[in-house]
């Protein structure tokens, strides 16, 4: 029995298990997110994902496919939200992109041009500097980090190491390092692990190397967002 649901008007097939996010990408329609990463168990942190099923606002990412139901992703009222939710993580962070290694293959970046965020919204919160240059290969800027858990997920599910956490509560909360001394250079973390490259934003970089693509060869320059994170998903499926 074939089974579907509508997105904004469309079709979108899916097979049991599927979540709207993975039956969504799947069929070629994106639907923004941040701390979604296919293959990886749905965690719902980032809320950028927001639909609307049947009139209630749910996470397309942890919200399980429903035949027959009505989904939608791109209304004013929803992307009101999600310009809302990154404006604050850019307020809470430093993310200056003109100056950030990251930038042009930034996910929040990219996922700001793509609802519409193109100024700032709230004052900074400008934190103080938090840096890890202790490992010999990598290093780690702690206020870029937007708390998506996807570097926690990686070493803990694919790299089997539990390199990161995640500790406090609300505005407290921060990405800690499981070692000894609380530094990157003294845990398990290899530049080869899945959480060395998996990071949406620039808060974890390789040293020694930086600004490498000029304008307009860097991976949303090549292709927005939309495109970029629908390539990669046929990709994680072949």
């Amino acid at each position: 029995m074939k089974m579907s649901f509508t997105l904004d008007g469309k079709s979108i097939p899916f097979k049991e298990g599927d979540t709207i996010m993975d039956a969504a990408l799947n069929a070629g329609e994106y639907i923004p997110h941040l701390c979604h990463e296919p293959g990886f168990t749905p965690h719902g942190s980032c809320r950028l994902c927001l639909v609307s099923l049947d009139g209630r606002n749910i996470s397309a990412c942890t919200q399980p496919a429903a035949d027959g139901s009505v989904v939608e992703s791109n209304t004013e009222s929803i992307n009101t939200i999600r310009r809302e939710l990154v404006a604050m993580l850019f307020a809470e962070g430093v993310h200056i992109c003109p100056v950030c290694e990251k930038s042009g293959s930034c996910k929040l970046q990219a996922v700001a041009y793509h609802v519409g965020l193109l100024t700032p919204r709230y004052t900074q919160f400008n934190p103080p500097g938090r840096l890890d240059a202790s490992h010999p290969d990598m290093i780690i800027d702690f206020n870029r980090c937007i708390l998506c858990e996807l570097c926690v997920r990686a070493s803990r599910d694919t790299d089997g190491k539990r390199v990161f956490s995640l500790s406090g509560r609300g505005i407290e909360t921060s990405l800690v390092i499981n070692s000894e001394n609380g530094k990157l250079g003294d845990s398990l973390f290899e530049v080869t692990d899945k959480a060395a490259a998996i990071c949406p934003v620039g808060a974890i970089l390789p040293k020694h190397k930086g600004y490498e693509l000029p304008i307009g060869e860097r991976r949303y320059d090549i292709s927005a967002i939309d495109d970029a994170d629908l390539k990669s998903n046929r990709k994680s499926d072949e």
